[in-house]
């Protein structure tokens, strides 16, 4: 299985981080698979976190179902 395959599987469970992407993944560009991703069809949300005066995104899968109740 690909990163980006893996990197989808972990955004079908929640948020993903860049550390959460290294560490069970291995992957160092997290943006690129996310533009992957994009690319694919997928419905990405970028937000923008910080935490210990670090800044850094998080990526949520936005579901069809999800995006039809917010339009």
């Amino acid at each position: 299985m690909s990163q980006t395959e893996q990197i989808l599987q972990m955004l079908k469970r929640g948020p993903v981080t860049p550390m959460d992407a290294l560490r069970q993944v291995g992957s160092l560009r997290l943006a690129a698979r996310i533009a992957e991703l994009k690319l694919d069809g997928h419905h990405i949300i970028t937000e923008m976190v910080t935490k210990r005066g670090k800044k850094f995104a998080s990526y949520k899968l936005v579901e069809p179902k999800q995006e039809l109740e917010t339009q």
